[in-house]
Formats: C-alpha cells, sequence, structure tokens
C-alpha cells in the first residue's frame, strides 16, 4: 500500500498593494509528494495578522503530517479543535488550508475543483460591477460605462455606503469616524434610484448595498420603498443580530434580499434559508471556513430554492475569487457573482486568476484552483499596520453604528 502523501509545511504570505488596497492572506501548504502544493485564501483584512498568528501557532502544528486526501476529516476536526469554533479569525485560518486542500486534490486527480465539486453547471458566472457617484447624474455615467463593457448587472450606490460623503451636523467634539445619517441616506439614495432608472431604462439589473447599516424598521420601510425599482436585489439591509426582522420585510414586500457579508457560521443562515427569508446567500467564503462550508451552504441553499452570490470585492483574495468562480460554475443554484475589477499587478502576482468578458468570469481548466501566487513579486507588498476608517461608522450624534 503506497504511503499517504501529508502535509510537510504550511507558509502564510500578507500582501498588501496600493492599488488593492486591502491586505490578503494567501495560504501554501507544501506537501512530501516533491513540487506538489495547494494555495488557498485566508483574507480577513482588518485583523490580518490575528489570521495570521491562528495559522502560524494553531492550525500548522496541528495540519503538520495531515493525509492531504483526508480533507473533510481536516475541516471538521480543525473547526473543534480549539473546542470553542466559529468567527472570522478562525474561519479564515482554516480556510486557507482547507481551499489548499481543495487545489492539491484537483492536482492529484488532474482535474478542476469545479470537477471534483460535480463539474460544470455553466460555462461562466454572471458578475456584477460597482457604480458609485457623487451625485445621481455620475452614477448613470458609470453603469453606461459598465454597460458598454458588456455588463448586464450593476451595483448603483452614491457617496459610498451609507452616502459617507454627504455633510453631516455634528456635536463640538465629536470623535472623528466614518459618519452618515440613516434617514438622510435613505431619502438620497431612492432619489438617485429613481433617477437612475429613468436613464437606463428597466434592461439593466439593478443592485445596492446597505452595508447592515439601517435600523430594523428603516430597513423594513426602505425595502418596501425600492420595491418599485424591481432591484434584482437589496443587499445585506440587516445586522446579522437582527435577521429576524426579515420575516417583516417579506410579509411588506417583494424586493428581492441578499444577505451574509457578515455571517460566520451555519446558525446565523439556517433560519434564513429554511425559512426563505432571503433569495441569495452571499457569505464571504473564507470566513465560513474554505471550499467545504462554502458547498454544504450551497446544497442547502438549493433545497429551498434559493441562490448564491457569494462576496467578491476587494478584500477578497484573488485566490478568493477563484475559488468563488469553482462554487459558481459548478452550483446548480448559482444566482451572481460580485466582482471588484483587479488590475495588472494583480494578475501578474496571482497567474491564473479567473478572467472577466463581457459581464461573465471564466475559470480556466487547469487542475485544482488553477492559480498561483508569484512569491517575488508578492515580497515586495508586504502588509502596513494600519488603522482602518471607514469601518469606524459614527450616527449623526457621534454615537457608533453597526457594522
Amino acid at each position: 500500500m503506497a504511503r499517504p502523501i501529508t502535509i510537510q509545511d504550511v507558509k502564510t504570505f500578507l500582501i498588501q498593494t496600493a492599488s488593492a488596497g486591502t491586505r490578503f492572506i494567501i495560504v501554501k501548504v507544501i506537501t512530501s509528494e516533491p513540487g506538489l502544493y495547494g494555495i488557498g485564501c485566508a483574507t480577513f483584512t482588518q485583523r490580518f495578522r490575528a489570521v495570521a498568528a491562528a495559522i502560524e501557532d494553531h492550525l500548522k502544528p496541528f495540519a503538520i503530517g495531515w493525509d492531504v486526501m483526508r480533507s473533510e476529516e481536516f475541516f471538521q476536526m480543525a473547526m473543534v479543535q480549539g473546542s470553542w469554533r466559529n468567527g472570522p479569525v478562525l474561519n479564515n485560518a482554516v480556510s486557507g488550508i482547507d481551499m489548499a486542500l481543495w487545489d492539491i486534490k484537483g492536482k492529484l486527480a488532474n482535474m478542476p475543483v469545479y470537477d471534483l465539486l460535480g463539474g460544470k453547471s455553466r460555462e461562466a458566472a454572471a458578475v456584477y460591477a460597482h457604480a458609485d457617484g457623487r451625485d445621481p447624474q455620475e452614477v448613470v455615467d458609470n453603469v453606461l460605462k459598465y454597460q458598454e463593457q458588456g455588463y448586464h448587472f450593476i451595483r448603483v450606490q452614491m457617496g459610498g455606503y451609507g452616502g459617507k460623503t454627504m455633510q453631516q451636523a455634528k456635536p463640538e467634539g465629536a470623535r472623528n469616524g466614518n459618519y452618515f445619517d440613516p434617514r438622510a441616506y435613505t431619502r438620497a439614495m431612492l432619489k438617485m434610484m429613481e433617477y437612475v432608472r429613468a436613464h437606463v431604462g428597466g434592461d439593466v439589473e439593478l443592485l445596492h448595498d446597505v452595508h447592515e447599516r439601517l435600523s430594523p424598521i428603516d430597513t423594513v420601510m426602505f425595502a418596501k420603498d425600492v420595491e418599485q425599482f424591481k432591484l434584482f436585489f437589496l443587499e445585506d439591509s440587516l445586522a446579522p443580530e437582527d435577521i429576524e426582522w426579515f420575516r417583516m420585510i417579506r410579509q411588506l414586500c417583494a424586493t428581492p434580499i441578499a444577505m451574509g457579508e457578515l455571517l460566520n457560521n451555519p446558525h446565523e443562515w439556517r433560519l434564513l434559508i429554511e425559512e426563505r427569508l432571503v433569495d441569495f446567500i452571499r457569505m464571504h467564503v473564507s470566513q465560513l471556513g474554505g471550499i467545504t462550508p462554502a458547498r454544504n451552504a450551497a446544497l442547502h441553499a438549493n433545497v429551498y430554492g434559493i441562490r448564491t452570490a457569494w462576496h467578491g470585492p476587494g478584500d477578497t483574495s484573488p485566490v478568493g475569487h477563484a475559488a468563488n468562480v469553482h462554487l459558481d460554475v459548478w452550483e446548480p443554484n448559482f444566482g451572481i457573482q460580485e466582482w471588484c475589477r483587479f488590475d495588472q499587478l494583480i494578475y501578474d502576482m496571482f497567474p491564473g486568476m479567473p478572467e472577466v468578458r463581457k459581464g461573465y468570469m471564466y475559470p480556466n481548466d487547469k487542475p485544482g484552483l488553477g492559480i498561483d501566487l508569484n512569491e517575488a513579486l508578492a515580497a515586495k507588498y508586504p502588509c502596513k499596520d494600519e488603522v482602518d476608517f471607514w469601518t469606524q461608522t459614527r450616527l449623526p450624534d457621534g454615537s457608533p453604528a453597526r457594522p
């Protein structure tokens, strides 16, 4: 009987470029088979050093010597080996190795990961791009530019998340932060959507991201108000702590709902799926723990007729985007894929990254995830220790707001 191929080493790469802005955490799993390795995404950009420490100090010693073919057992045991479980730090650390093991198994089988999952259900994944603007006309201009490039699904925002560029009146001595006025935001977004619809027509599919910044009752009202604009979906309109309020949204309007960016464990999305409170699940795949739990979530959602729309912003690494598209082309219940549009430096750093052409993302047909890391180039772009500002959301009186 042949000796099993085992994990010999786990390396962690922390990468940050000026163009991408966010910090990527990439994991490389090296095996006992010469030249055979896999890479995975463990990106939690706001707590990147905590994830790196979890990998290096805890998961790496646990993983050394593990049979690479027993990836399901690795995932299940890694999630409980620390007794306390779930949360973005642990889940992302596990994800880095989980994705790398899928990559390795695909290389051993000489098959792309989508074939390991069950094979293609489609040739490519439809993606949506982000059209922002300082005013409604600038949003329209950007929507038209994306349409010219072949995008049919376009997310419309104005002034960033929560309209943060709007002038705010705040108390004397109020602390700095990303200020926004929830009521002013909803009024401005409704005017923007009305303007956009009037100028681009009804053929283009529009999306909008609330980014969990409204109170539950304001969210219910907003979801009802935007129903007239026939959105493809309203994204992350409630915080994870308030998901029961989706029941009221369902009772009052037919606005399609997508939810999941901040969710960490099955108990958070099980209610949404089994009560059919949302139309799309859009979790961050590495925050779930990797491809293994994302596969399970997709199959669970499929039973209830709910589609996927995996989180795919600039703080999903190129390896994470590669994992997304392998899931996308396999899933029977795929809906849409978020896409952030990296520049050429990132394509050079991550050869084999999925390509987007005329609004569709295509995986390559290489074994595994089909993506690699140029370690020499990545070494020129180390992560910087910075305090993120955009996540420090404050209400008009200066008090902290979620998320």
